[in-house]
């Protein structure tokens, strides 16, 4: 099935609904609902506000969901055939990370011991940015200076998807950052039923190099 970007596009999910199916609304706005999302339906994630995400289906219907609740349809690492240059380490990023983290923990125990002082505690991680999934002998490391994320294999990295690019659609800002959840209690809260939060533009896959002349 083609999506309506492009004649004779092929429609890429991002995500699947979860088993439960999913409410929908033509809007960021609980007062504008449409047909519910079928369960394990993909759709492709366009962009999000707050907690609320933007969604497409295979033909070309869109709508507003809660994203929280979407599952993310895993990805492959990055294949273009090419070798990787010694340089790319994954040795630095996880130190990176690993410094993150103590930092994060730091200012959350200083938190605890004084639950008054909260306006440290965002001073303390202000900035602070770190990313790691690790999954036996694969892991995702988030490089925040380059603002993408990397691949790792254990000895090699290569970049695997970047935060904002040519062609990435904004995040709308907010229209209703506490609205009225109209689904049954054991639904799960509405989106944006906390503080609005700040947009931020939606991760994309990047394509595999393409393969060099006489390699596979």
């Amino acid at each position: 099935m083609t999506a309506p970007d492009g004649p004779g596009a092929v429609f890429r999910p991002t995500h699947v609904v979860p088993p439960d199916g999913l409410p929908a609304w033509e809007a960021p706005d609980t007062t504008r609902p449409t047909t519910a999302l079928d369960a394990f339906l993909p759709v492709r994630l366009l962009s999000r506000s707050g907690e609320w995400g933007e969604v497409l289906c295979a033909n070309g219907w869109s709508a507003w969901v809660d994203g929280r609740l979407l599952v993310a349809v895993p990805q492959p690492p990055p294949t273009g055939g090419r070798p990787v240059a010694p340089a790319e380490d994954p040795g630095p990023l996880l130190s990176a990370a690993a410094e993150a983290l103590d930092r994060y923990r730091r200012a959350v125990r200083d938190l605890a011991a004084d639950p008054a002082d909260s306006g440290a505690f965002r001073e303390s991680v202000r900035g602070l940015r770190a990313g790691i999934v690790i999954d036996g002998g694969s892991a995702w490391l988030y490089d925040a200076a380059a603002e993408r994320w990397t691949y790792a294999d254990g000895s090699r990295l290569a970049p695997y998807a970047v935060d904002s690019g040519p062609g990435t659609p904004p995040a709308p800002q907010p229209q209703d950052p506490r609205p009225q959840d109209p689904r049954p209690r054991n639904a799960g809260p509405a989106p944006g039923a906390g503080a609005a939060q700040a947009p931020h533009e939606p991760t994309r896959v990047v394509d595999p190099p393409p393969p060099e002349p006489g390699g596979r």
